[in-house]
């Protein structure tokens, strides 16, 4: 059962082929039995998701169960969860027992779906590889040596090891699609506002967005279905009510205009890599597409802009952190000055203490107008390149990631390099933009991604033009185990 898709577990339940309990206890002895060789569970809720799968199955038994009622799905653990503990992959985290129910886990719960545990993920959401967890470093289950991409790299990993049918996920500057593309799954990141962040922990406010990541473009948009939605509660919500995602899958895409940036195939760019995503194309021109070429001028400034902006908004959220009112607080304080320097130098990674230092700098007086402002300004022109580019085209598609999944600690030493891995990513968050990742084949055994960008709020779309790919081609089957 643990081979089944999220619309397969659906229908298999309804038909009574197995119950929720059932799949939720294989699945849970998968977890253990092949999870210590990847890390991609922070925490394992057993005993509560066979509580959860035991009253969906009695819901399914009286007529009365929503969509994903009785599938079992995991959280990333960054989003605060009643009674579990939320580390955010953290040290300054890991004894947070949160009182309350992220948005997110709301809906799921109101879905009826089981939640299995809590997933791995870089330190505070910050980081391309997953290697700076608290709890260690997540492997890829394409090739254990290999990162498995981050920040949702646990989330990711237990989709592709067939731990779960989807996760949850989040995406700040390509921390869902990235890893998506190294695993072989599909990833999605949703218009920024789409999904509540009430609850998600948060790294930077105005770029963060939560998404799913199962195996394919229809589990995808029956995910998205119970995750979007309106919520009072988070004034970044767009205030639109629930949509169901899956309404378009089966739409003809003939006549489909996909935009392909000539930024995105140039240097930097693995040729393999390039090869896979010029077959992709290829593919959808067979099923009735025409490629228009087009120009994204400010692409190359996407980088430089994001590293200003972010770390200055992680700067300030996670000034919250102190010792004083929850987390990690050091032992025996001297004063109130050591207790916030050893609390915050204890309770945080290098990673984490090296954005902090670089956003409180942008936004120190006599620098916010020089960088965080001037960061802010090219954020507006990337917004535009988009704009402009979406009068010609109904989708823009070019790789997910520079090259495949690259080795464990390759990159630590080397942030920048690190930071390019997100190149083709980063720019979507700064416009708002939705977008997705779906396998687009391999290189040397190792899966390729290709990214689709919709227009603003046109998940539907983008869902569907995704979705007919995987129908015509098979790389989403490919299995990593």
């Amino acid at each position: 059962m643990h081979q089944l898709t999220i619309a397969d577990i659906i229908k298999g339940l309804r038909e009574r082929q197995f119950s929720s309990v059932e799949i939720t206890r294989q699945l849970l002895a998968r977890i253990q039995q092949l999870d210590p060789s990847y890390n991609s569970f922070i925490s394992v809720t057993a005993d509560r998701a066979l509580a959860q799968a035991a009253a969906a199955d009695a819901r399914l038994a009286s007529g009365d169960a929503p969509a994903l009622c009785g599938v079992p799905i995991a959280h990333k653990d960054i989003f605060c969860t009643n009674g579990v503990r939320t580390s955010c992959g953290s040290r300054m985290l890991d004894n947070f027992v949160p009182p309350y129910d992220a948005a997110v886990i709301e809906n799921f719960e109101q879905a009826g779906a089981v939640s299995l545990g809590k997933t791995n993920m870089d330190e505070f959401a910050m980081g391309s590889s997953n290697e700076s967890s608290f709890y260690g470093p997540v492997k890829n289950p394409w090739d254990t040596s290999r990162v498995p991409g981050g920040s949702s790299g646990g989330s990711a990993a237990a989709v592709a090891a067939q731990l779960c049918p989807g996760a949850t996920a989040t995406d700040t500057g390509g921390s869902i699609r990235q890893p998506a593309a190294l695993t072989n799954t599909t990833g999605v990141k949703p218009t920024y506002g789409r999904v509540s962040r009430w609850g998600m922990i948060a790294f930077a406010s105005s770029l963060d967005q939560g998404g799913p990541i199962a195996r394919t473009a229809e589990d995808a948009a029956l995910m998205l279905s119970v995750m979007a939605g309106s919520d009072s509660r988070d004034s970044t919500n767009l205030q639109r009510p629930a949509e169901n995602f899956t309404r378009a899958l089966h739409e003809s895409i003939a006549g489909l205009r996909i935009g392909v940036p000539k930024e995105y195939f140039g240097e930097g760019l693995n040729s393999a890599t390039g090869d896979r995503v010029q077959a992709a194309l290829a593919e959808y021109e067979k099923l009735g597409a025409e490629l228009v070429d087009i120009s994204l001028p400010h692409t190359h400034l996407a980088v430089p802009a994001y590293y200003v902006i972010a770390p200055a908004e992680a700067s300030a959220n996670l000034s919250r952190f102190d010792g004083v009112r929850y987390g990690h607080r050091c032992e025996n304080p001297a004063d109130l000055r050591d207790l916030y320097m050893r609390s915050r130098g204890e309770g945080f990674g290098e990673e984490v203490q090296r954005r902090i230092l670089v956003g409180t700098y942008a936004l120190s007086a006599g620098y916010y107008d020089a960088y965080y402002n001037k960061a802010q300004q090219v954020r507006r022109l990337i917004k535009q390149d988009f704009v402009q580019a979406f009068e010609k085209v109904d989708v823009i598609m070019g790789p997910t990631a520079p090259s495949p999944a690259f080795a464990l600690g390759a990159k630590q030493a080397d942030p920048v390099s690190m930071y390019l891995e997100d190149i083709y990513t980063i720019a979507i968050n700064l416009a708002g933009l939705p977008a997705m990742s779906l396998p687009c084949g391999t290189v040397d055994g190792l899966p390729v991604g290709l990214q689709i960008i919709g227009n603003y709020l046109d998940e539907a779309r983008m869902l569907n033009v995704a979705h007919r790919y995987q129908q015509a081609t098979d790389w989403h089957n490919a299995s990593a185990v």
